[in-house]
């Protein structure tokens, strides 16, 4: 049997042998090799951004638990919430309401980045530059303005450039779900870019469509933005489908794909009502083990 406290799942009496129980295990005998363990830090400041246009596939999710997967791991981490929806901020703990101080003024220029930043209580290793609702003006605002697509490049790069690149060791970009300005801005910035691809086969279609984008921007924006990592997540191991579309990405992109992918789990969902990112909010989990070896994954690249 299994009872639940608050930071994950404490094992009792699980009896024979049976798939609950050997997951079990497996997940606290993985546990124990993380509990502890330091990731390598990244060459210079790395800055990820985490996008993909179509919604529902995990990328508040990846970044938020990315992000706390790679603080635990010994990282500092600057997380920017550039969807006006505000879900990273709220899944990391951090208020967004009207007046907060975010990435709406930071793109219109009303205050530097180094003031809107925020440290997150539950993992501390983890500063915040909250989105507000103001957020979704800017893309109305921002087309008149000279250099837009570049606002959060030269934000992020004041910032580095003042003495905070030994502050941070990766920065991470939470994208809406769209192509518009805001990702473009973020992808402009970036050095790297994190895809999470839901199992399915519209998914498929929509990172097609992406990779394209991509293509334009190394070529007329941003040359540095380097092929991008992606990610299979809300695996469900009880379906062919998963299996096959997984397969199917893997065989055309390689090694740009993890090596694990994220399951479907309702502790993942859970995680962001109680202001809590999975790894804290249940350790021990599958999909907070998960995210732990997809950060020491991209940790390794990156170093």
């Amino acid at each position: 049997m299994l009872r639940r406290l608050r930071g994950g799942l404490v094992k009792q009496d699980v009896g024979k042998s049976s798939p609950l129980a050997d997951q079990l295990a497996k997940n606290y005998s993985e546990f124990a090799a993380m509990d502890g363990s330091q990731l390598p830090k990244p060459q210079g400041t790395p800055i990820l951004v985490v996008a993909n246009q179509k919604g529902g596939v995990g990328k508040t999710t990846t970044a938020v638990n990315l992000a706390a997967a790679l603080a635990v791991g010994g990282l500092r981490v600057l997380v920017i919430d550039s969807d006006p929806q505000g879900n990273a901020s709220t899944a990391l703990g951090i208020p967004h309401g009207g007046g907060t101080p975010s990435t709406y003024e930071v793109l219109l220029g009303e205050v530097d980045l180094a003031n809107t930043l925020v440290q997150c209580e539950e993992v501390p290793g983890i500063f915040v530059c909250p989105a507000t609702i103001d957020l979704a003006g800017a893309e109305v605002e921002l087309v008149d303005e000279a250099q837009r697509a570049h606002l959060l490049k030269f934000a992020i790069s004041d910032l580095l450039e003042d003495g905070n690149d030994n502050q941070f060791d990766l920065v991470l970009i939470d994208c809406p779900p769209s192509l518009g300005m805001l990702t473009l801005n973020a992808l402009v910035a970036a050095t790297g870019m994190i895809v999470p691809v839901q199992a399915e086969y519209y998914a498929l279609e929509g990172l097609s469509l992406l990779l394209k984008t991509i293509g334009r921007i190394q070529n007329d924006l941003n040359p540095d933005l380097q092929a991008p990592f992606i990610l299979m997540t809300m695996m469900d191991g009880r379906t062919k489908l998963s299996s096959e579309v997984a397969n199917e990405v893997r065989t055309h992109f390689g090694e740009a794909v993890f090596n694990t992918d994220i399951p479907r789990s309702v502790r993942i969902s859970e995680a962001p009502s109680y202001g809590e990112t999975v790894i804290t909010y249940d350790e021990r989990g599958t999909g907070a083990i998960a995210y732990r070896k997809v950060a020491a994954e991209l940790a390794n690249a990156l170093a």
